[in-house]
């Protein structure tokens, strides 16, 4: 079982930046790291993954083009370059580990969780 430990959130304006990190602790090496989002009134919804391999999958239309992820296996910490930020973008963020070196769609598939970072784009 991992550890995951979040950083990075806060407050900033529209057509900003942030960088959240997740940083792992424990034996595990092989693992696949998700980001999700937990939006007011909303389900928590996977928004990018990274395989074991650096593989990158984003997920939701309306970050394409503005969110990465990325992750440093020897530091084991995973990143989610977040730009062009907007309100809607408002949420808690969550880093979550699956065991496997692919990505999965399913919140159920990921075994390990920090402990989410909010988020917050306004003027």
């Amino acid at each position: 079982q991992l550890h995951l430990v979040e950083s990075g959130g806060g407050l900033v304006q529209p057509g900003g930046s942030l960088r959240l990190s997740c940083t792992a602790s424990g034996l595990s090496k092989n693992y696949a790291i998700g980001w999700f989002l937990h939006a007011p009134g909303k389900e928590r919804e996977e928004l990018a993954c990274i395989s074991r391999n650096l593989g990158v999958t984003i997920y939701v239309a309306s970050v394409k083009g503005r969110f990465n992820a990325s992750r440093d296996n020897v530091k084991k910490t995973a990143y989610l370059q977040m730009n062009s930020l907007k309100p809607e973008d408002t949420a808690i963020y969550y880093c979550a580990a699956r065991g496997t070196f692919t990505c999965s769609r399913y919140v159920s598939d990921f075994g390990s969780w920090g402990q989410g970072t909010q988020v917050t784009v306004s003027s």
